[in-house]
């Protein structure tokens, strides 16, 4: 180059970083297009869609299947494979594990690992087998979240971004490869009911989802979407043809204890949640679930498990409720209900002709519990 002359600066130069471009979470047809702009053979898709989604490389120089020279062009096109690192993880007594994964922007989101499971799936209609691994992945579709469940730790960092499909099905993928879990061997349950409102990055969270069932492998049978109640999502949720099981937050009996815990009641009450729900055409034997948060003095009271089973029966659904104990936090405004009241709680609903289950707490010490994922990295025991 002549003295002087300065560098011509490309796209990508002036980009910088945030060029660089994942291919983990990119679909078939878009690993198509990128092949077709190398003239390779159609066979090198799914060479590289293997690699990505069945192999689980973190590097190009891992893909063996292709030539080096193409593994060199795709990478000065600005592409990596871009798969979530764990850059974090704690470890409970209980052998739950909770990992801050960075995502492609270097902001982390939470992903828990919990190796027994919490017993969420009880009567969901879900197939059993007796030889077959029983965890599950929390996964988050979120940095942060808007919705503002006051008795939720997400709640307190607010919302922050949504997340990619690549960084949503990454979480899955990166816990899958550090946990050795064998796909098609290990039965493995994903819930989407870590950080954020799923269906408020719907698109997004969807796309995961097909690519966690087509390219990954994993049966959308083995999947539950948690919502608080987000009426628009539920009705494109009921147009899938491909969709998770489907979760719904109820937290309370009645539009007015619900509104003051959960905000969102303001926009879609409880009957609009009810009669969206009910567009959603269940395959044979599968269950709504409503999640319900027990708040010491708040909504545990037996007039209100009274409440709630008059409220689901008249809902006339094929349902259960899964009971979770709320999980303290710093600065929380609440209290757990005691054994004996979640008992009677549980009781009573079963006496109404309502399947009621109590999710085990799993993590509570690592922080890793539902409504308690907040990045925490300093660990306070709560009372």
């Amino acid at each position: 180059m002549p003295p002087g002359r300065k560098k011509p600066i490309s796209i990508l130069d002036s980009l910088g970083a945030a060029a660089t471009q994942p291919l983990f979470g990119l679909k078939n047809q878009q690993l198509k297009d990128l092949l077709r702009e190398f003239a390779e053979p159609a066979y090198r898709v799914k060479q590289l869609s293997g690699a990505l989604y069945r192999e689980w490389v973190d590097d190009l120089a891992e893909v063996s299947t292709l030539p080096k020279t193409l593994r060199d062009a795709i990478s000065e096109r600005g592409y990596q494979v871009g798969l979530p690192k764990i850059v974090e993880a704690f470890t409970s007594v209980d052998g739950t594990e909770r990992y801050l994964i960075s995502g492609n922007d270097g902001q982390t989101v939470e992903t828990v690992w919990m190796p027994d499971g919490d017993g969420g799936e009880a009567d969901d209609g879900s197939e059993a087998g007796t030889d077959l691994r029983r965890a599950t992945i929390c996964v988050s579709s979120q940095i942060g979240c808007a919705v503002n469940c006051q008795f939720c730790l997400t709640a307190k960092l607010g919302i922050i971004r949504n997340l990619t499909a690549g960084e949503i099905a990454g979480q899955v993928v990166t816990v899958l490869k550090r946990q050795k879990v064998r796909i098609g061997r290990d039965r493995i349950n994903l819930v989407f009911m870590g950080m954020g409102e799923p269906f408020l990055n719907y698109d997004e969270f969807m796309a995961a989802v097909r690519l966690l069932v087509e390219e990954v492998g994993i049966p959308e049978s083995r999947m539950t979407v948690s919502t608080s109640g987000i009426v628009p999502g539920i009705l494109r949720f009921a147009e899938e043809t491909l969709r998770p099981k489907l979760a719904i937050s109820l937290n309370a009996p009645n539009d007015a204890i619900r509104a003051g815990i959960m905000p969102i009641t303001r926009k879609w009450d409880i009957s609009d949640v009810m009669t969206a729900v009910k567009r959603v055409s269940l395959r044979a034997k599968e269950k709504i679930t409503f999640e319900y948060v027990l708040l010491g003095g708040l909504n545990d009271r037996l007039d209100d498990a009274d409440e709630v089973g008059r409220l689901l029966r008249r809902a006339n659904l094929p349902l259960k409720v899964n009971l979770i104990v709320w999980n303290p936090g710093p600065g929380m405004p609440y209290r757990m209900s005691d054994p004996d009241t979640v008992a009677q709680f549980q009781e009573r609903l079963r006496l109404s002709g309502i399947p009621a289950f109590v999710r085990r707490p799993r993590g509570r010490d690592i922080y890793a519990a539902c409504g308690q994922l907040k990045r925490t990295t300093e660990l306070v025991q709560v009372e």
